[in-house]
């Protein structure tokens, strides 16, 4: 029904914000086109999740290039993608206070082996798959208001 998808897509934003802020907190954030293209590089085994900013590039080929090619390396590394449309708001959440970061592109690496699963993390790799069912290969979430 309308009101079920309406509600998980609620639950995906709040998972996304969640996720985000946890990896934050627990260093486990990289932030930047070319510093997350250096760990997919070095150690794809430890990305868990890709987010790309799409509200601005407009006319950057060479950002569209580089997403192009982030997504090639997701799909190819079994990495849940999605896209977020509001560069400022992934910006305000990823970045360092009174610093603008490039958030065009960033990655969560997973938690230590001797941790807990991040449970927003969970249900955002689950929302992936179930768009990968409908052929929605980088789907699109709103990142929620403040």
């Amino acid at each position: 029904t309308l009101f079920s998808f309406f509600l998980e897509t609620i639950n995906t934003r709040k998972s996304l914000s969640e996720a985000l802020l946890t990896a934050k907190a627990e260093g486990r954030l990289t932030v930047g086109v070319y510093e997350c293209a250096k760990i997919m590089n070095v150690d794809p085994d430890r990305v868990s999740f890709c987010l790309l900013a799409t509200d601005d590039f407009g006319c950057d080929i060479a950002l569209q290039i580089h997403f192009t090619l982030i997504q090639a390396f997701c799909f190819d590394n079994d990495i849940s993608i999605v896209r977020v449309n509001d560069l400022k708001r992934l910006n305000a959440l990823v970045g360092t206070k009174g610093q603008l970061e490039d958030a065009h592109c960033v990655l969560i690496t997973n938690p230590a082996e001797d941790s807990w699963e991040d449970p927003a993390l969970e249900k955002l790799h689950l929302f992936c798959e179930e768009s990968r069912s409908y052929n929605e290969w980088v789907p699109e979430i709103t990142l929620p208001e403040r």
